[in-house]
């Protein structure tokens, strides 16, 4: 199993920044990607940056300009850096870790997937 704990959310003003942080712990094989997801009020995440192993990064519409996500100095850390916040950046902030694991017994590779509990963003007018 993976540990995800995330940290460095809060309450900010419009036009703020905030820095979230996530470190990954436990049975680490080989990390495909690191994410960050926003909770949706209907309970699903919906993606906001993700970065794979070789460095590429991607980002969500309303993320892009304003987000930077990026791999810490350990390779299993992950942070997102959030300026020029608005309401609607408001939610809860889940990290996501994809990583290779081999199948038991075989000599077959998965994907698995491991979540955090969240941190918490608010963002007032």
């Amino acid at each position: 199993q993976v540990q995800l704990v995330e940290s460095g959310g809060g309450s900010v003003q419009a036009g703020e920044s905030l820095r979230l942080s996530c470190t990954a712990s436990g049975a680490i094989t080989i990390i495909n990607s690191m994410s960050w997801y926003r909770k949706a009020p209907d309970n699903l995440r919906d993606l906001v940056a993700t970065i794979q192993r070789d460095g590429r990064t991607g980002y969500s519409s309303s993320a892009k300009g304003r987000f930077t996500v990026s791999r810490g100095g350990a390779e299993n850390t992950v942070s997102l850096q959030m300026n020029n916040l608005t309401p609607d950046d408001t939610g809860v902030y889940i990290c996501n870790v994809e990583q290779r694991e081999l199948i038991p017994g075989t000599s077959f590779f998965e994907l698995n997937d491991y979540w955090g509990e969240g941190t918490r963003v608010t963002v007032s007018s």
